[in-house]
């Protein structure tokens, strides 16, 4: 391997999104941590690199203990990590009244606080173990962190709160330690996902109704039983997840990367939309901020 070459730490790289940043990360030539809940689903994957180019280690976010144990095994093998990809997660489907309370915070804890969790660590990673210090935290969150849409709301919510997270984490860090954050923001992508949503029975005061919420589950019925068909996913105008992939890895390359990167027509497209929904209503109701002072 070139010494110049790069470490990649990746969570969820069983399908999608992660499984392809690994493919490619290999194929530039850099090294890769894949990490996963079951790691033996790798298997074939991994025996096509040798063993100096990738580990595969079992992660399951939602436990601290297994976050920092992949970190210090990465180091052991490779010597450093130069890029995490926090790409685990998944959705939970259903009317916000409808989805348990239990379901949503078991998301919640992967999403959000294995998110966390895994920022915090290679934030210490970057700053404390790398020579010389520095490195890329990239979460793959989603348009959804910004606009909401019908039956998402526990998924929309657990991004909001990666998205308040990673904009204050990043406003926190000191320049010198050479740490940049960057948030993906994804839009509709064709990958194997029928795994990684769970959908929640319909809500009784919503089902058969003439409404957002439950025209938006049979779409999403009729998308997770497409499962891996690629050309379902392709008819409702979703993306080339692999040509997605590809500008991740320019973005890890970006001297000086954004914040956040709005990924794909669709999220551009609607966070627009939000911009100019949140100008119109803050230039309406501006004045009513007038005139809040104590009087004197």
């Amino acid at each position: 391997m070139s010494s110049s070459s790069r470490v990649w730490l990746i969570t969820g790289t069983s399908s999608g999104f992660g499984l392809e940043t690994a493919r490619l990360a290999l194929a530039k030539g850099d090294r890769v941590v894949a990490t996963l809940r079951r790691p033996e689903v790798l298997n074939d994957f991994a025996a096509q690199y040798p063993a100096s180019q990738i580990l595969v280690l079992r992660l399951d976010v939602s436990k601290p203990g297994e976050i920092k144990e992949a970190f210090a095994q990465a180091k052991a093998v490779f010597g450093r990590i130069d890029v995490v990809f926090n790409n685990a997660g998944y959705a939970v489907v259903g009317e916000a009244e409808g989805v348990p309370a239990e379901t949503a915070r078991a998301m919640f804890n992967v999403n959000y606080w294995g998110a966390v969790g895994v920022s915090q660590e290679a934030v210490r990673f970057f700053r404390e173990e790398n020579v010389p210090q520095g490195g890329r935290l990239i979460q793959n969150s989603a348009g959804m962190g910004l606009v909401t849409l019908p039956t998402f709301a526990f998924y929309s919510s657990s991004k909001h709160a990666l998205e308040g997270f990673t904009e204050t984490l990043e406003k926190e860090l000191d320049p010198t330690w050479n740490i940049k954050i960057t948030s993906v923001l994804c839009g509709g992508f064709v990958t194997d996902f029928s795994g990684s949503v769970q959908l929640s029975p319909p809500h009784p005061a919503y089902k058969g109704g003439a409404n957002a919420a439950t025209a938006m589950r049979e779409g999403m019925l009729k998308l997770v039983d497409a499962g891996t068909r690629v050309e379902e996913q392709k008819k409702l105008g979703f993306s080339d997840a692999s040509k997605a992939v590809k500008k991740i890895y320019e973005l890890s390359e970006l001297t000086s990367p954004p914040l956040r990167l709005l990924l794909g027509k669709d999220v551009n497209r609607g966070v627009r939309q939000y911009i100019a929904q949140l100008t119109k209503e803050a230039d309406a109701y501006e004045s009513w901020s007038d005139n809040l002072e104590y009087d004197h």
